[in-house]
């Protein structure tokens, strides 16, 4: 990414984190010239974004063809009570934009899928999954192996949450796919079916945020790892992914037989 230079309003907002001896101002200046897509604009999704925001990522893409409910309020944290039943991608703008005028924000009011989900992940400098059904990640994982996007994933319920770093650009990096292989007779399982804890949501959301701005202003990139967040004990276990050699997704000689397998 090529950095601009930063505005007296910006070196201002920024002071903070631009102070840090590991960040200054050409980390912060590849924040404002940086591409997220963020999909899913739920609980991880309202609080990365914010973050993310806040931080100075220059665009953000926010897709969901969601509405938002009043049962949302409590761990989606950036709608208001005036929200329900506008859309959440173009309502989550609106606050993102409201909170910092500096960044730019696009809303995708519509699920990504297909060409429209490729698209979206060839643009970006790097994708957050924060969407809330397997269909989506494994779709989205697929996108951004094939483009070589990075990807930071969570998920959140009842008392646990998880974390999920893939850097693609090493060829050798396995995938979501790797980790949680499809399986046609596997339940969902989500917030509206299992319930959830509002501020493990945002934990998540969080750590999806921090990872993502690591990945952007660090020259030593996060390790592809799994964390598994208790919200009980406030434990983070930090596991290997191993790489699946049969993967459908990630391995070459495998890949031609998986693409009938995925959303088109």
């Amino acid at each position: 990414m090529n950095a601009l230079p930063l505005s007296d309003q910006a070196f201002d907002r920024y002071s903070r984190q631009i102070m840090l001896p590991d960040w200054g101002e050409h980390a912060q200046s590849q924040l404002t010239n940086a591409k997220v897509l963020v999909i899913g604009c739920g609980g991880l999704g309202t609080a990365a974004s914010l973050y993310l925001a806040g931080a100075g990522i220059g665009q953000l893409a926010l897709a969901d063809d969601d509405k938002v409910e009043r049962s949302n309020l409590p761990r989606q944290i950036a709608y208001r009570d005036t929200d329900i039943g506008a859309g959440k991608a173009k309502a989550l703008a609106t606050q993102l934009m409201a909170f910092n005028p500096l960044v730019t924000c696009r809303a995708v009011e519509r699920r990504l899928s297909g060409k429209v989900l490729t698209l979206e992940v060839s643009l970006a400098d790097i994708v957050l999954d924060c969407s809330d059904n397997m269909e989506t990640r494994q779709a989205v994982n697929q996108a951004c192996v094939a483009s070589k996007t990075p990807l930071i994933a969570g998920a959140a319920i009842g008392w646990s949450g998880q974390l999920m770093v893939f850097d693609f650009a090493d060829n050798a990096t396995p995938c979501y796919h790797c980790l949680f292989p499809e399986t046609s007779d596997a339940p969902a399982s989500n917030c509206q079916s299992a319930g959830v804890v509002g501020p493990v949501v945002g934990m998540m959301g969080n750590l999806q945020a921090l990872e993502t701005l690591k990945y952007i202003t660090q020259s030593e990139k996060p390790l592809t790892r799994f964390y598994q967040f208790d919200g009980k004990s406030l434990s983070l276990r930090a596991m290997t992914i191993p790489s699946e050699t049969a993967c459908l997704v990630c391995q070459p000689q495998h890949q031609e037989v998986s693409r009938g397998n995925f959303v088109e």
